[in-house]
């Protein structure tokens, strides 16, 4: 039997993954070294494929867990939808309902017990060198659905205690109030880290602590302190899930997205739901998936209409733009664009806010408008119209995260993006002067999205420029300062 391999029967070739692999433009050797890439990404460092490994594959041989959910997300990103494992022809691994899927029980005990079991296994899992082998991303109805149900308000168990005020008085917390305080504060730090240093460096440390506030919330706790600490919690699970996302691991930042949600839900804190919904939906345009990423925006713009403040509308506007911009809706983005442009002008100064909402700032603001329009370029076949309209506010973004020492990984992304609105304008030049600012933030940050946006610039302006000789020189320069062995 072999080190990747399941059994020794009569093989056919897979045609499926022939399919995939034949569309990909990819050779052997390129899929063995992305999937060996990917797996040193996931903690996975047992698995080491070559060519003839892939060659097996085609030829029929099953591998074993991690190898399939990494085809799995290799091709759902080289094809921009969701592959499944099964697409691939590939057997996928048994999931235990408690910790795969997305339509989960939208109740506080059952919520906790799945954050706290999610995130031990994360936690556990890391260590011994997987990391969610038993998650599949879920897309369409299946992930739809069940999160509409974000909205119903959910009647108590049969026999379940009813809110006793009185015995809320008299029961002891555990938790004082300057405690709550230093949890509260804690997650505003571990979100700060996130922002500087990218979601590498301090991911298992906030699925750490979330386990911890797991863990109390599973104590008898008065119903205040038990409010505070699903807030909590839904902080922390929404981080770790973006973390997740910034380093490549798609499945297991959904799940965290999800779980966030329905704490969130347990908190009634409407505009922290929707605030985790905008999360979800960037992660699905993203995967290509525009057209899921608007339901879920819609879904979080009708959940806090009434409760969100003008900033957090102004977010989800913008989120919504870019949705629509993936879709091919020029009229819907450019409308999306005014509003988030107009709301923001109605946030009021000083007005008390959730930390979250910190990071949309106008140079957060610009960045999300500039990306819809260089996306709507994209999909109307490089539009020279929607790329004039996205250098000036691409160009205002930069200006401001050049200021903001906080937001790096930020600033490295729209010194990325400004890079794309160039070699949309055929300026390969300036094209290289972004991205070879781009380059010292790329090494410093732990982030695979902002080395993956980086490579993917880099190639096209080899591709499409290869002659010119400051993209020859800025190719040879990332070979230097970010090696392909360090991308992870």
């Amino acid at each position: 039997m072999g080190g990747n391999g399941s059994g020794t029967a009569e093989k056919r070739p897979n045609t499926q993954l022939g399919s995939w692999f034949v569309r990909s433009g990819w050779s052997k050797g390129e899929l063995a070294r992305q999937v060996n890439r990917r797996a040193r990404q996931m903690g996975a460092h047992h698995i080491s494929t070559d060519t003839s490994r892939v060659r097996r594959w085609l030829d029929g041989e099953q591998p074993r867990e991690p190898i399939p959910r990494i085809l799995s997300e290799l091709f759902s990103e080289r094809f921009g939808c969701v592959v499944g494992v099964e697409e691939l022809g590939l057997r996928a691994a048994h999931r235990a309902p408690s910790v795969s899927g997305v339509d989960l029980p939208w109740a506080g005990p059952q919520t906790t017990a799945l954050l706290s079991e999610f995130s031990r296994s994360d936690l556990m899992l890391a260590r011994r060198g997987f990391l969610g082998t038993s998650l599949a991303l879920a897309a369409g109805p299946s992930l739809i659905e069940p999160m509409q149900r974000w909205l119903v308000p959910v009647p108590p168990a049969p026999g379940a205690p009813q809110p006793d005020p009185a015995r809320d008085r008299t029961r002891r917390a555990r938790l004082s109030v300057p405690e709550l305080d230093l949890l509260e504060a804690t997650t505003a730090m571990f979100r700060q880290w996130d922002a500087q240093c990218g979601g590498g460096l301090r991911r298992k440390a906030v699925v750490g602590q979330l386990h911890e506030v797991t863990d109390l919330l599973q104590e008898p706790q008065p119903a205040t302190v038990a409010t505070r600490l699903f807030k909590v919690a839904a902080e922390l699970s929404q981080l770790a899930g973006w973390m997740s996302y910034d380093m490549g691991l798609q499945p297991t930042a959904q799940k965290y997205f999800v779980l966030a949600l329905h704490a969130a839900k347990e908190a009634g804190d409407r505009p922290l739901g929707a605030y985790i919904l905008s999360s979800m939906s960037r992660q699905m345009i993203h995967l290509g998936r525009p057209d899921d990423a608007l339901e879920l925006i819609h879904l979080a713009q009708y959940g806090s209409r009434e409760t969100a403040t003008a900033r957090t509308q102004a977010m989800l506007y913008a989120v919504e733009a870019r949705a629509c911009a993936g879709m091919g809706r020029p009229s819907k983005v450019k409308r999306a664009v005014r509003m988030a442009e107009e709301t923001f002008e109605d946030a009021v100064p000083g007005e008390p806010e959730p930390d979250w909402i910190r990071f949309f700032s106008e140079a957060e603001l610009n960045a999300e408008n500039a990306h819809s329009y260089r996306d709507l370029a994209y999909v109307a076949g490089r539009s020279p119209t929607y790329a004039a309209l996205a250098a000036p506010v691409m160009e205002r973004a930069v200006e401001l995260f050049a200021k903001d020492a906080e937001h790096q990984r930020s600033y490295a992304l729209n010194l990325i993006g400004m890079a794309t609105v160039h070699l949309l304008q055929r300026e390969p030049e300036q094209c290289a002067v972004r991205a070879r600012q781009a380059m010292p933030f790329a090494q410093q940050v732990r982030s695979e999205r902002v080395n993956t946006r980086l490579r993917k610039t880099v190639d096209t302006a080899a591709r499409d420029f290869g002659t010119v000789a400051e993209v020859i020189h800025l190719g040879e320069e990332l070979a230097r300062g970010l090696p392909e062995a360090e991308a992870v």
